[in-house]
């Protein structure tokens, strides 16, 4: 399998955060059908992936990929980190306005009735959403930079498998050779009560 964020230790440590502080961003996608908007979000301390393809980056599929990520995800997301796009927030020049002042941004409001911080990174610092940035990388090194799909099933399938192996299967320096998934069950032992299912009872089709 290619690198993937976590398989190396950051020379910056990171401040320590218990699971479920996922980072979240979006990549361009190609078959030959067509584009496609690859939403990804990792979890900074644990290291699980979860990704959704979608056809558009707006925000309904911004906001349907984080009911995913909390429906798949078997312990309580607390915090999400994301860019300004507008996919998740309304842009830094218009928070002050009219439109801010008296709606709620429909991601933000998904993430408040969730009880989950929403976090934006600061404007023109991409590098502060590495984690996720990198995962990206790895996930269209696996696929479309090395295979070619004639349709989007193909691509999405492909993706669904190597979820599952890097998951459930690659072993990760940086939480001592375990997978992110042992990790989880790991936590789970230590503190149940961050979560809704037992994960040791989880299979791989889980996290994508």
């Amino acid at each position: 399998m290619p690198e993937v964020n976590g398989d190396k230790p950051d020379k910056k440590k990171f401040k320590a955060y218990p699971i479920g502080f996922f980072h979240i961003d979006i990549a361009e996608v190609r078959t030959e059908e067509g584009k496609l908007c690859l939403f990804v979000a990792i979890d900074r301390t644990a290291k699980v992936a979860f990704a959704k393809l979608e056809r558009e980056a707006n925000r309904r599929t911004a906001t349907a990929f984080l009911e995913a990520l909390i429906a798949a995800i078997p312990y309580k997301i607390h915090t999400v980190l994301t860019d300004n796009g507008i996919q998740f927030a309304y842009l830094p020049k218009n928070r002050n306005g009219p439109t801010a002042q008296f709606a709620t941004h429909m991601f933000g409001l998904r993430c408040r009735q969730n009880g989950i911080e929403h976090r934006l990174t600061k404007p023109n610092h991409p590098w502060t959403n590495g984690q996720v940035e990198r995962m990206n990388r790895t996930l269209k090194e696996a696929t479309v930079k090395r295979y070619h799909y004639e349709s989007h099933a193909q691509l999405a399938e492909h993706l669904a498998a190597f979820l599952a192996a890097y998951n459930f299967a690659k072993r990760l320096k940086t939480l001592r050779g375990l997978t992110p998934h042992e990790y989880v069950c790991k936590i789970w032992q230590a503190e149940p009560n961050r979560f809704a299912t037992d994960p040791t009872q989880l299979t791989s089709g889980l996290y994508n």
